[in-house]
């Protein structure tokens, strides 16, 4: 078998070793030396993607014979900090349990007792697709991505980050125009607070339109 992990995120949650045992059930039925019609390929791709960090997964037969497994991983954006067990969120809103294997570098996210319980009830719904937005947004961006260190959802739904730089809290309010509010903190960033000091002002407020509010 020749296996193809995608790593294009950096993401290490699954490798051979763990595809070879979904395929062989670990080990109890071996494939090499087996003809075609005792191999079901399709049957051996659902094996792979009931692994809970596969994406997906390709299963065929090359021209030399062999089987040629190609996986896609699941690709975690944020770490949901929760009282009893942390979890995961893709970019899809799919909640995804933590790993033994590896921890993704992603933003923890910790949201106010007010806010529905369902972690993946309140990222599916419309509203809940613009703090996707948001969280991808982030991750994206590699200045961002490495500045904000942690999230959080108040109940009434506003969001507030921790920088890395500075003594300071984001209030960035609701998921809304969310580039705009960045091009101002962007600003604070690198007109405003090389000059005045990084732990000049305790709270940033960009909540609202045209203000940069520092106190």
């Amino acid at each position: 078998m020749s296996i193809n992990i995608d790593n294009e995120y950096n993401n290490y949650f699954i490798g051979d070793k763990e595809v070879r045992d979904l395929l062989t059930r670990e080990g109890e039925r071996k494939l090499e030396g087996l003809s075609n019609q005792f191999i079901d390929l399709k049957n051996l791709e659902k094996r792979i993607e009931s692994h809970k960090f596969v994406k997906d997964a390709e299963v065929y037969r090359g021209l030399d014979g062999n089987i040629q497994v190609s996986v896609k991983q699941n690709r975690p954006i944020a770490r949901i900090i929760r009282s009893d067990q942390d979890v995961y969120i893709d970019a899809e809103g799919n909640i995804l349990p933590l790993s033994d294997r590896y921890t993704a570098r992603v933003i923890p996210i910790t949201k106010s007792a007010l806010i529905r319980s369902s972690d993946k009830g309140f990222f599916q719904d419309s509203l809940g697709q613009s703090y996707l937005d948001l969280l991808q947004f982030i991750e994206q961006d590699e200045f961002w991505n490495a500045q904000l260190v942690q999230m959080h959802i108040d109940g009434n739904g506003k969001v507030s980050f921790l920088p890395q730089l500075g003594d300071h809290t984001i209030e960035f309010g609701k998921p809304v125009k969310v580039e705009d509010k960045f091009k101002k903190l962007a600003v604070l960033y690198k007109e405003v607070l090389p000059t005045m000091g990084w732990d000049r002002y305790k709270r940033v407020n960009v909540e609202y339109e045209d203000q940069i509010i520092c106190e």
